[in-house]
């Protein structure tokens, strides 16, 4: 997995009121310009993005998330969190409760599609990862908060 050129990002909290909702959630984004939502888990294999990245709102339950491949970090993620994961960065569930789910999205004209390590060559990877640019929009904070700064 190629890895990304910005960090990951958690907002622990974030979602609250309307927004801890399946619709809200997907709401939140939409508004806030991040588009392809859907509800799911958190595949329990290692994946990534090569032209996109992709924001998960957790909005019941918690799991426990690594990040980075075998050798990166681990993160619980909580009903109320949301994560960021740049493009490239690898990803899978390594635990869950049961009623653990999130809704994901991706920044306008991204294309979120699976990709499985070892399916394209790392520095073809690299290359298409190092294209990706920053999002305009926060999927949280909308305009001029949070992502633009932190990535800008």
């Amino acid at each position: 997995m190629p890895g990304g050129r910005f960090p990951l990002v958690v907002y622990r909290q974030a979602l609250a009121g309307d927004a801890l909702s399946l619709a809200g959630c997907e709401a939140l984004f939409r508004r806030n310009g991040w588009q392809g939502t859907w509800v799911n888990g958190v595949f329990p294999y290692w994946h990534y993005h090569l032209r996109s990245h992709e924001v998960l709102g957790c909005v019941a339950g918690s799991a426990r998330i690594g990040f980075g491949g075998d050798h990166g970090i681990a993160a619980d993620v909580h009903a109320g969190d949301v994560v960021v994961i740049p493009a490239g960065v690898g990803h899978k569930r390594l635990s869950q409760q049961p009623d653990f789910l999130v809704v994901g999205g991706y920044p306008p004209g991204q294309d979120g599609t699976v990709t499985n390590p070892g399916e394209v060559d790392l520095e073809t990877a690299t290359s298409h990862v190092a294209s990706v640019p920053a999002p305009a929009t926060d999927p949280v904070g909308g305009p001029g908060v949070g992502l633009p700064g932190i990535w800008g």
